[in-house]
């Protein structure tokens, strides 16, 4: 593929001359912030979702300067046009910076990428298993670049014949490590876990669509032996059903009712 542009600290170059200095302290410590959002026909999808989201987490992080809304913008527009790739992905990320001691915070680093993305159209006819595992993703309300333990974790994933982990604390369902969860109780309501999770974006949308009256609540562990559905929601998977769950079958194997309905909600949203 051609080489492509991105952006660094509001300067346009070619990928393969993008640079961050190792002493950055997402190099050093782990430490920073992204969001990511899909384009459809050259239009960023729920733009604004992402972006209210992305401020939050750099607010939260104590990470500047950073531009504007209205600038950052600008510059996505910017590079859509630039790279001419209507159906894409783009990831913002804000970095610690370049910090004297390799410790404390320094003037962040804001680079935008772009990538080629399509949705695969077969994905969710196939569906997804996880597996859980008891962990509690720190400072949940930011989508930092911390993904040890879903790295850590994917020797377990495979072992146990799953797609990906979800995550419990003590018992208490939270999220996957990129993607909300929600499950359809055996009284046809559709929940999801209300706190220490990443209030993702589809996952709002879900909950603001008043035809579903779906909530966010306290879901547990157990409750997936009695779950009729259940799925996870991301903005590249968009809804996908969960099949099983630790080797148990959810309902009848195949996409529910109400999973298929959300899905073609959004996924219309997406692509009107």
């Amino acid at each position: 593929m051609t080489d492509k542009y991105s952006i660094i600290n509001g300067q346009f170059s070619k990928n393969s001359e993008s640079t961050v200095l190792i002493t950055d302290l997402a190099v050093q410590r782990g430490y920073g912030i992204f969001d990511f959002f899909v384009t459809y026909n050259g239009k960023p999808i729920f733009l604004e979702d992402h972006l209210d989201r992305f401020y939050n987490s750099v607010a939260t992080m104590r990470l500047a300067p950073i531009p504007d809304r209205a600038e950052l913008t600008k510059l996505i527009y910017k590079l859509i046009e630039l790279n001419n790739m209507p159906n894409s992905g783009i990831r913002i990320t804000v970095t610690g910076g370049y910090s004297p001691d390799g410790y404390g915070l320094a003037a962040a680093n804001v680079l935008i990428t772009q990538n080629f993305f399509v949705y695969d159209n077969a994905s969710f006819a196939k569906g997804i298993s996880l597996v859980t595992h008891q962990y509690q993703r720190q400072l949940s309300q930011v989508k930092t670049i911390d993904y040890l333990q879903a790295v850590y974790l994917q020797p377990f994933i495979k072992e146990n014949d799953a797609d990906e982990v979800l995550y419990h604390n003590n018992g208490e369902l939270r999220e996957c490590p990129r993607a909300n969860f929600f499950l359809v109780t055996k009284d046809n309501e559709i929940i999801t876990p209300e706190s220490d999770v990443l209030w993702g974006v589809n996952r709002r949308k879900i909950l603001s669509f008043e035809e579903f009256d779906a909530k966010a609540t306290s879901v547990k562990l157990s409750d997936i032996e009695t779950a009729k559905e259940a799925i996870i929601t991301s903005t590249t998977k968009i809804v996908l059903p969960v099949l099983a769950i630790n080797g148990k079958q959810i309902g009848n194997g195949k996409p529910g009712e109400l999973t298929t309905k959300l899905f073609e909600k959004l996924y219309a949203l997406r692509v009107g």
